[in-house]
């Protein structure tokens, strides 16, 4: 227990420190109310910001979030934890993320103080043709939505599973199947059904209803489950207990992966559907071969601070560490509001022209990530903003080449379509030794591939749709066999002196990178608190015309963004109505060694955080 003192002190500056009032508090949400343990399903209240000690958990769901803490209650560390909390929301959030999908682990180890990361990024099988997106019937590319994005050839060969293995074995204290046991007894009692989950239902209902297995799993009785409901998922109760009895090798070979391997390639449609639902090519030699990789993170310095992420395969660590770079010399904090958002728009604009012409997998890509992050080309590219006006777009790639001049040129590169899906989601966990998890997964579109594994309970991805859909050989995201697509997750630590002070990362597709960026940006620069860094409005220029931005965000920024010749166009997924860019999940390390853990209020129906032991909200 800590002492009186810190407690007081904490408990003292509470509200201060979230920005929040006791009202406030009181409309967001009470302590979380649904314990791991109970049987009878309750719904979950949601509560975006605590602050306390002994550990910390935020993420998008409240069960989730719950399970995590009582991992961390139980004695687990943060990566039994986060482990917990990712196999939960394959439950609560299915749509989002599961062992059909893959994604990036960072994490901070306390007791060697070093960060590190994992790519568990899906792979493409390694038949896979270069025009794999080209329909033979026409020559052209296949409609994306929702003929290629609801396709067995956008399945890549999922790392889910083989990451949280990884981490379980090097850094956690908990055996798989006892990080399953919580996820699996949850999908075995289920959770209540809010607004959110039937929304998401409706909105692929087209999709869903074309294929046997998953019209039979989330659309019973041919509609979407009722908010307020009880949805149980037993099947994947199922394969949760296998997998921990049998680990990882039950699900990259044996009956499973025959059974995944079969789905992909002979997708079981409704009979009368007017999707084609393609066919695609993974195998279960592909599931067989696939490994996870360990990679050194990103680093950069910013404000005296370490900023670590995800390295290629990920275009996240770089774009989100160069756009750094780039603001570095501007000091953003001595910037008017307006001109802070005029220069981080610009910046983002000039990191993402560089992300398309050089990042890539770097397996079959030579990307240039040291020269990427340097201080001297960050300068070269900050030298080309305008403090008076937006540069116009789209911007040319510059030259990461280690000779580096003020406000050199570009080189000209092609611009292609962002095709990322925007759904995903995000969580962090620390523990009460000080070790901090910041992971990002996905099965990128919201319901993947809409391809339910038959009689297992979880979606496949369709991550494959992150590759070009054209082939070229200038591209470093390219369609080649066995390459991860390129991808946006952006799972970020941030360490003070050597020790963690914040952990992000957030959904979105290419919006990732800029939620990232303007989260932090937010909190470092612009005097936010955490919570009012995560709830402000956003906007992400991805060197496009046009700035996408939340309406919140035009209303508030709009009129004085215009005399710099931005022009702001509203977010909105194209697949949806949602409006919303980005839904982080968050922690901050306190004065003292306690927690901040902080959650989307509003977006995705708003997240939830918690810790241990918890001062404030009681």
């Amino acid at each position: 227990m800590r002492p009186k003192s810190f407690a007081a002190t904490l408990t003292a500056g509470a509200l201060v420190l979230t920005g929040l009032t006791a009202s406030t508090a009181t409309a967001t949400g009470t302590a979380l109310t649904m314990e791991a343990g109970q049987h009878a399903p309750q719904p979950a209240v949601k509560n975006p910001t605590a602050i306390g000690f002994g550990g910390a958990v935020a993420s998008v769901d409240a069960d989730a979030t719950n399970i995590g803490l009582s991992v961390l209650r139980r004695g687990g560390n943060a990566v039994d934890a986060a482990v917990a909390t990712a196999a939960a929301l394959g439950v609560t959030e299915p749509y989002s993320a599961g062992i059909g999908g893959g994604g990036y682990f960072v994490y901070y180890n306390a007791k060697s103080r070093k960060v590190y990361t994992i790519d568990g990024r899906e792979t493409a099988p390694a038949t896979m043709p270069s025009n794999a997106f080209i329909d033979p019937a026409t020559g052209k590319p296949y409609n994306f939505f929702p003929e290629l994005v609801t396709s067995g050839v956008s399945v890549g060969i999922p790392g889910t599973l083989a990451t949280w293995d990884s981490a379980l074995h090097q850094w956690g204290s908990l055996s798989l199947g006892k990080a399953l046991k919580p996820a699996a007894d949850l999908a075995d009692r289920g959770f209540v059904v809010d607004a959110t989950f039937r929304s998401q239902t409706l909105d692929n209902k087209a999709r869903f209803s074309a294929i046997v297995p998953t019209a039979k799993l989330f659309l019973p009785g041919g509609d979407a489950p009722q908010v307020g409901s009880v949805f149980k998922n037993k099947e994947l109760a199922n394969t949760y207990e296998l997998l921990g009895k049998k680990g990882p090798a039950a699900f990259y070979g044996g009956p499973l992966a025959q059974e995944i391997a079969t789905v992909v390639q002979t997708p079981p449609k409704v009979a009368g559907t007017t999707l084609p639902v393609m066919p695609g090519y993974l195998t279960t030699d592909d599931l067989a071969k696939y490994k996870v990789i360990k990679r050194d993170p990103t680093k950069v310095r910013y404000d005296g601070l370490d900023v670590y992420g995800m390295a290629p395969s990920s275009s996240g660590g770089t774009t989100v560490g160069e756009a750094l770079n780039i603001l570095a010399p501007k000091k953003l904090s001595t910037l008017s509001t307006p001109q802070a958002l005029h220069t981080y728009l610009e910046a983002s604009a000039l990191s993402f022209a560089d992300r398309g012409a050089y990042v890539g997998d770097p397996a079959y890509v030579n990307v240039p990530t040291k020269e990427l992050l340097s201080p001297g080309f960050g300068a070269e590219r900050s030298c080309l903003i305008d403090p008076a006006k937006a540069s116009i777009k789209p911007l040319k790639a510059g030259s990461p080449d280690g000779a580096y001049a003020p406000c050199a040129a570009g080189v000209a590169t092609q611009e292609r379509p962002d095709t990322e899906g925007l759904s995903t989601t995000h969580l962090v966990a620390a523990d009460k030794w000080g070790n901090v998890v910041s992971y990002t997964l996905t099965i990128e579109q919201t319901g993947g591939s809409g391809i339910t594994v038959p009689g297992r309970g979880f979606l496949l991805n369709n991550e494959l749709t992150d590759f070009s859909a054209v082939y070229a050989e200038a591209d470093p995201n390219r369609i080649q066999p066995g390459k991860r697509p390129r991808s946006s997750m952006s799972p970020t630590i941030v360490l003070r002196n050597g020790k963690p002070f914040l952990a992000l990362g957030s959904p979105g597709g290419s919006t990732i990178i800029t939620t990232v960026l303007q989260t932090l940006t937010n909190r470092l620069d612009r005097g936010m608190t955490l919570p009012e860094a995560v709830a402000a409005p956003r906007a992400s220029q991805r060197n496009t015309a046009n700035v996408t931005a939340e309406p919140p965000f035009i209303d508030a920024y709009g009129t004085a963004l215009k005399p710099y010749g931005h022009v702001l166009v509203p977010s909105g997924d194209a697949l949806t109505s949602a409006a919303e860019i980005g839904a982080v999940a968050a922690l901050e390390v306190l004065p003292g060694g306690g927690y901040l853990a902080a959650a989307e209020p509003k977006r995705r129906g708003g997240g939830a955080a918690g810790t241990v032991h918890q001062l404030w909200p009681r």
